[in-house]
């Protein structure tokens, strides 16, 4: 059982608005843009700017974005901010290679999304000018941001990717090595980029202009991308799916995310007596696996591109069909071998790839009561491992999860947007915001998301402690050769043993180990008042006001 007498954080409370981010930057830029007068929307586009200087190897303007608002009084709504396949990116385009390259420009074959949702946000329920968002990253990055331990470590780790490309090297290196905690990184030429972005707005200044043009020339001939697939792009509006689960509403976006995962997951152990089992004991953390397993499975036949498959998220979410995936659930072991999907798309084969990815969330809810769930990601830490020329921009590398087997439920088609770990999540309760949460980690995303949910609500933990307690991680986040379950070390040997006994194969991780994800969450209070967390295992921080 987890000790909640032990005294971690304390949740950061206020009357009235919250910014939880997972880097203090970032959290104290959104602070600065709601006592301006800005909304949440427009907090979360400086939050989201800043951390593209603050935090490259996590988030960048050169990748996607997922958002959930929740205005007051009005249903919860969703943006897809993820970038197709160019038109040039086709199976012919890789020749006789086997998989698209993880890194370097072949791997840049997506649009940059994450902008575009920024533009759609803003015009909907900004209050600021566009050009005051971008104040403090356009400062960080000019002046130099102060290296955190996480990215310094994160830099080192992938030194040798980013050595190889001259203007990684330059951008991300000290003196031609990697810097050390507590250096100064400076960006001046993301600085000019972000420039651009904010005087002459997210259309001129970075899909249909010279910014374009000068992002695609650096790639060169070995990325498919040019000009006129950013001009094309447009994020969109998407209606969000939703589950039961304890009387509340759990909100998340429909395919090309894995939403479905996690709403599939909350679905499953909605059919439990999850406070009975009591948080970090054996059977919590042995049937959450197993939710999670079944939810995988019908994630891998599944989520892609809904325009390229239909996908029947109505079916999948079925309170009947739920019951009956549930009822294969034993408590005491876990099956052998692979979980089948319950429904099988005909024609397709599932993905075997690796989802992992690293990933910024970050959340805000402002005085008037809007409420933000976003999150956005370069997919790899540092995306496709280099710059993109005299732009300062970090190329996602999502593209790369695109498979060159026809068959494939990700198979590669130009304009196909590709599967999606990022998940923003939100609880209302009576049409209400209750819970803004979500975190970065690739498979971890669902999982860590259930493990707030089931901490808050199950077990009525305040939200800090939801996000500090141990958590679990089934699945291959980071290139791991294998589908494991990994434990933070805070667990108990016997709970450990246990596991093991019902068939899990067990490693242990960190006691705080980011793999498990940085977590991010806003809980709004039946009396107005906000509480807020931030991952220890991150940078970051709740501030109010």
């Amino acid at each position: 059982m987890y000790d909640t007498t032990t005294p971690g954080r304390p949740p950061t409370r206020s009357t009235n608005a919250m910014v939880a981010t997972p880097h203090s930057l970032a959290s104290s830029t959104g602070v600065d843009v709601l006592r301006d007068g800005g909304s949440a929307v427009d907090a979360a586009i400086a939050v989201n700017a800043a951390l593209a200087v603050a935090y490259p190897h996590m988030a960048g303007i050169g990748g996607d974005g997922f958002w959930l608002l929740a205005p007051p009084g009005e249903s919860v709504r969703g943006i897809n901010a993820s970038g197709p396949a160019a038109a040039a990116a086709d199976r012919a385009f890789y020749g006789e290679r086997d998989d698209i390259p993880e890194r370097g420009p072949a791997a840049a074959l997506t649009v940059p999304g994450a902008i575009d949702g920024w533009r759609l946000a803003h015009e909907a329920y900004g209050q600021l000018p566009w050009e005051r968002l971008f104040r403090d990253a356009i400062g960080l990055a000019a002046d130099g941001v102060p290296v955190t331990a996480n990215l310094a470590r994160w830099i080192r780790r992938d030194w040798p990717v980013l050595s190889a490309d001259d203007a990684a090297r330059t951008t991300f290196g000290v003196d031609g090595a990697p810097p050390e905690a507590g250096d100064r990184l400076h960006q001046p030429a993301l600085a000019a980029s972000l420039s651009t972005l904010a005087t002459e707005g997210p259309r001129e200044g970075f899909y249909e202009g010279d910014l374009a043009a000068s992002f695609c020339g650096a790639l060169g001939d070995d990325s498919p991308l040019a000009p006129a697939d950013f001009a094309s792009y447009r994020a969109e509006w998407v209606e969000p799916l939703s589950v039961s689960y304890r009387g509340y509403t759990a909100h998340g976006l429909p395919p090309n995310t894995q939403g479905l995962t996690a709403l599939q997951l909350l679905g499953l152990l909605d059919g439990f007596d999850v406070e009975a089992w009591g948080d970090g004991t054996a059977d919590y953390y042995h049937h959450m696996t197993e939710a999670t397993k079944l939810a995988f499975a019908d994630r891998d036949a599944w989520v892609t591109d809904p325009r390229s498959l239909d996908v029947p998220t109505d079916d999948l979410l079925a309170a009947d069909y739920l019951r009956e995936r549930r009822a294969g659930i034993s408590a005491t072991a876990t099956p052998p071998g692979d979980i089948e999907p319950g429904i099988r798309p005909a024609g397709h084969e599932p993905t075997d790839g690796d989802p992992g990815g690293d990933t910024c969330y970050f959340t805000v809810v402002d005085e008037a009561g809007l409420a933000v769930s976003a999150i956005q990601s370069v997919y790899f830490d540092f995306g496709a491992g280099i710059v993109a020329g005299d732009t300062g921009i970090v190329p996602q590398n999502r593209g790369a999860y695109f498979s060159l087997d026809p068959d494939s439920v990700t198979a590669l088609e130009p304009g196909k947007r590709p599967f999606h770990t990022l998940i923003p999540a939100m609880l209302t309760r009576d049409r209400e915001p209750w819970l803004c949460y979500g975190t970065m980690g690739g498979e971890g995303q669902p999982q860590t998301q259930a493990a707030l949910v089931t901490r808050l609500v199950d077990f009525g933990y305040d939200v800090q402690r939801a996000i500090e307690a141990p958590r679990w991680l089934y699945g291959r986040t980071w290139g791991a050769e294998s589908r494991s379950l990994s434990l933070e070390k805070r667990v108990p040997d016997g709970v450990v043993t246990d596991l093991e006994a019902r068939g899990h194969t067990v490693s242990l991780a960190r006691g705080y180990d980011e793999t498990m994800g940085h977590a991010q969450a806003i809980r709004c209070h039946e009396d107005g008042s906000l509480s807020g967390g931030a991952d220890p295992r991150g940078d970051g921080s709740a501030i109010g006001y």
